[in-house]
């Protein structure tokens, strides 16, 4: 520059060939001027001061050149930070891409997996509508040939009745007409009879008195002979006369004799005929009677004949109504089917959305990250092409003539081409000021470029940012993170999930049983010891749990258990422990153990809340295992947030040196006793236990090993974690007799009371008494289950409220097997347990793995429909060898044992009552009509 400058002095030639212009530019603002000298033939130097003038502009773009090169060695460091941060971000881009790709996989293989399920449910849906199509085309079938049957036994019926009258009547009539054919046999006999003996004898009379007639006559004419002879000869005829007159007067009377027989065989005669009348009569009567039987029979067979009319109509209507149920129940299912379809084709399309969004996010995640990283490759390039041009002005020390530069703020622009737009612009003249709307406008849409940073000091402590990307687990986190309001299509995802959750309560609310008693004030009303009253406890995890990640196995079974009746779930204890299954717990604040993570523990309670169930904490407060030595090289200095010392323990427990007070209850020696009666350590289990019910979730208790410390700590427990329900494991020995089980047992279970007592009522305990009792009165000792005063005999009679019945749990059954009850008998003993007060506990083991799921369900059923709850009261008519017959509240009686037993040989049961359940001689359960 300085050489074409000596150049041109020496040469005396001021002209300029091709145009100049000297442009400068101040700032980056919108406050510009311009200059520009113009002319066509050249232009001659104005003096020396003009050439002073130039001299310094130069030395001044000497010192730009010089002040350009270290720029362009801060432009060469930060275009190599650029490049480096241009790798970083194209290496963040790839694991973005591969996460991307890896969630698409994760999601493509959720939507397989949904439409598998769909597809499986889909193909079960229809197996089960097939089944049940089958099903309704042999309940038809069974209708038909019942009909049928009905109606074959109502015709064989009618026509054995009808054959019976018909019989009878023919054999009547017949009987009648026999008689009175023999009756007027019997007349006409006698008649014809007599009439022949009268004839005869009249006959035979009137012979007699002919033939005496004609001896007389015979005489008379001899008479009269011998007259005439003795007249002709000198007999005296007067004397003939005389004996002739005699003789007329005997036949005289003969013939009157005659004529009064005759008066009297007409007489008899007479009365044959009245006789022979009533005779008639009585035949007639006979054949009346014949008419009427005709008569009746006609109208019988026409009476049977419309009642079996009407039993057609009756039959054929009651098949109609089985048609029309069956088609009702076919639609019901269909449309239950076509509805869960659609339940189910909601959820995949839900899915295939939400799928899609997170994809779509992804996708435009992946733009964002992309145009971030074109605008840096761009800026890159224009530094890096600013950096060539600023290196390119240094190297050469003589420029083309033609070529200009520009100082423009410290940067450095060049215009070699004629026709540049550049040149255009500045070559038609000044440009007008920009206004300022256009300068705001301009301002708000121009990219920012990052501030030229020297110093390293500088660069590291700024607070800007040339490319400041996401990292991939906060990218992860943005599109994992829940809607907000005015987000893209909010209103229709929330929609959706508003939709998706009434579907899911309106599925819970079908699910459960359609049934419900009706609500009490003492079932409203939450107490501690007894929750709601109607509570139903299920024993959640076994000893041998903590080998699985319990908490996730168990939350998905809240809603089987909630459809089955139950409320309460109790989970095992939750707190870091030397021993994996929880009951030698270390540090109480320390919840991640061998069943899961404390996350996983959240999770599970939230699912139990979601189905209303309450979640029962399993919390250990007599003993705790210490993470310390003391210098003695006893174990009795505990760590964590809980940091006591041998002041907690107490003194009387041998084994590990406590400086409290003496214990309250009895020692546990496996573990240090703590001394409930320090005012630090009540604080501290009072603060551990609310950090539990309001943090964690747990809505009540289950108190370990009570025997050890006093019920009125664990009164001032429960007052100040105010639980929904309580239960306290106070468990003791029976009393035995030469190897026996004793009859009474009022002395034990007098232990358990005198414990539920000390807490002030506020704690139900474990009926240990009716377990043992049960264990022999199976066994057809049925006898054992009533005390003297006709209640049962365990805490069941005395305190029913307060009493927690039971089978087995995991210290007495599972792999330890302590105590275990009869496997045979198991049924029989959730029979018993769960129609009768108190607050009965279902044992894991049995719900799930020794199938006795359906008739736990059945009996917890039995319970509900009969409002039994834990106040019920009991009314024992029968307990003997045979079986024991009880009433339970007002609704229910149960029979256990082979004892042959209804409701109706009971005379003091009153009502009508109807078998819910048959299981023979193990038991039987009915309810009130």
């Amino acid at each position: 520059m300085y050489a074409s400058l000596r150049r041109l002095l020496n040469n005396g030639n001021w002209n300029w060939k091709s145009r100049t212009v000297v442009f400068s530019t101040v700032d980056d603002s919108n406050d510009s001027s311009a200059n520009m000298v113009d002319d066509d033939d050249g232009f001659m130097l104005r003096g020396t001061e003009d050439l002073v003038i130039e001299e310094n502009e130069l030395v001044a773009t000497k010192k730009a050149l010089y002040e350009a090169r270290a720029r362009q060695e801060a432009i060469e460091k930060e275009r190599d930070q650029l490049l480096e941060e241009l790798a970083q971000s194209q290496a963040k881009q790839q694991e973005h891409v591969a996460t991307i790709l890896r969630d698409k996989e994760v999601a493509i293989t959720e939507l397989e997996a949904a439409k598998s399920l769909f597809h499986n449910k889909l193909q079960e849906s229809v197996e089960e509508r097939f089944t049940l199509e089958s099903k309704l085309v042999l309940a038809k079938q069974d209708a038909v040939e019942l009909a049928v049957q009905v109606e074959k036994l109502a015709e064989i019926a009618f026509q054995q009745a009808t054959s019976h009258i018909l019989e009878d009547a023919q054999r009547r009539v017949s009987a009648a007409e026999t008689s009175a054919a023999e009756a007027a046999f019997h007349i006409e006999e006698q008649i014809r009879i007599a009439t022949e003996g009268t004839i005869l004898s009249i006959v035979e009379q009137s012979k007699d008195a002919i033939e005496k007639a004609l001896d007389v006559a015979e005489k008379a004419g001899d008479y009269a002979t011998r007259a005439v002879a003795v007249f002709t000869d000198g007999i005296n005829p007067v004397d003939e006369i005389a004996s002739v007159q005699s003789e007329n007067i005997k036949l005289q009377g003969i013939l009157n004799d005659l004529e009064s027989q005759l008066l009297i065989t007409r007489n008899e005669i007479a009365k044959l005929k009245v006789e022979l009348e009533q005779v008639n009569a009585q035949a007639k009567a006979s054949e009346l009677r014949a008419e009427d039987a005709e008569k009746a029979l006609l109208e019988f067979q026409e009476s049977n004949r419309e009642m079996t009319i009407q039993r057609e109509e009756e039959i054929n209507s009651l098949l109609e109504k089985m048609k029309k149920d069956a088609a009702e129940k076919k639609k019901a299912a269909s449309k239950a089917f076509k509805a869960e379809l659609e339940s189910i084709k909601a959820a995949i399309k839900a899915a295939k959305e939400t799928a899609h969004s997170r994809n779509e996010a992804y996708m435009r995640r992946c733009e964002a990250l992309q145009r971030s990283l074109r605008a840096s490759e761009a800026a890159s390039k224009m530094w890096k092409h600013r950096a060539e041009i600023a290196e390119s002005l240094l190297l050469k020390e003589e420029e083309d003539e033609d070529a200009i530069y520009i100082v423009n703020g410290g940067r450095i622009d060049l215009l070699t081409d004629d026709d540049s737009q550049k040149w255009k612009l500045l070559s038609d003249g000044p440009r007008r000021e920009t206004p300022q709307w256009m300068a705001r406008r301009i301002r708000s849409i121009r990219p920012r470029f990052p501030p030229r940073k020297i110093d390293v000091s500088e660069a590291l402590t700024s607070n800007f940012r040339p490319l400041d990307l996401p990292k991939p687990d906060e990218v992860w986190s943005i599109a994992q993170e829940k809607l907000k309001e005015r987000d893209t299509l909010i209103e229709h995802v929330i929609e959706k999930e508003t939709i998706e959750k009434k579907r899911k309560a309106l599925e819970r609310a079908l699910q459960r049983k359609t049934i419900q008693w009706q609500k009490t004030p003492e079932e409203t009303k939450l107490e501690p010891g007894t929750g709601t009253g109607r509570e139903i406890v299920f024993q959640g995890f076994n000893w041998e749990s903590w080998r699985k990640q319990w908490y996730l196995d168990l939350a998905p079974k809240a809603a089987d258990l909630s459809r089955c009746g139950v409320t309460a779930v109790w989970l095992p204890p939750p707190t870091e422990s030397v021993a994996p299954q929880g009951y030698m717990p270390s540090d109480l604040y320390n919840l991640n153990s061998a069943y899961g993570s404390v996350e996983e523990l959240k999770h599970c309670i939230e699912e139990m809340h979601s189905q209303d169930l309450l979640a029962l904490g399993d919390v250990v407060l007599n003993h705790r295992c210490a993470q310390k030595q003391s210098p003695n090289g006893v174990w009795n200095i505990y760590g964590g947030k809980l940091a006591w010392g041998p002041e907690a323990i107490v003194c009387d427990d041998p084994n590990f040196q406590g400086k409290g007070n003496p214990s309250s209850g009895d020692v546990f020696h496996a573990a240090p006793n703590i001394d409930h009666s320090q005012d630090f350590v009540r604080r501290d289990i009072k603060d551990w236990l609310n950090w539990l019910r309001n943090d964690i979730g747990f809505d009540g208790w289950r108190l370990d090993f009570v025997r050890g410390f006093s019920g009125t700590y664990v009164k001032e427990y429960i007052e100040s974690s105010n639980p929904a329900f309580a239960i306290g494991e106070y468990w003791d020995s029976l009393a035995y007799e030469h190897g026996s089980l004793c009859y009474n047992q009022d002395v034990h279970r007098q232990r358990i009371v005198n414990w539920i007592n000390a807490t002030g009522g506020t704690s139900s305990a474990f009926d240990v008494t009716t377990k043992g009792i049960l264990h022999s009165a199976l066994h057809n000792q049925y006898w054992r289950l009533i005390d003297p005063q006709g209640k049962p005999t365990g805490v069941m009679g005395w305190w029913p409220s307060r009493a927690v019945t039971f089978l087995e749990n995991h210290d007495t059954g599972s792999t330890q097997g302590h105590w275990p009850f009869p496997r045979d008998k198991l049924t029989q003993g959730y029979a018993y347990i769960l129609t009768h007060p108190g607050t009965p506990t279902i044992f894991y083991d049995h719900f799930y793995d020794f199938g006795f799921r359906d008739v736990i369900t059945e009996l917890i059923e039995a319970r509900k429909r009969a409002g039994i709850h834990c106040r019920s009261s009991v009314k024992i008519y029968h307990a003997n060898n045979e079986g024991y017959v009880a009433q339970i509240g007002d609704a229910l009686v149960m029979k256990l044992g082979q004892f042959d037993w209804n409701p109706s040989k009971e005379i003091n049961l009153d009502g009508s009552w109807q078998k819910f359940v048959d299981k023979g001689s193990d038991y039987q359960l009915w309810l009130r009509q």
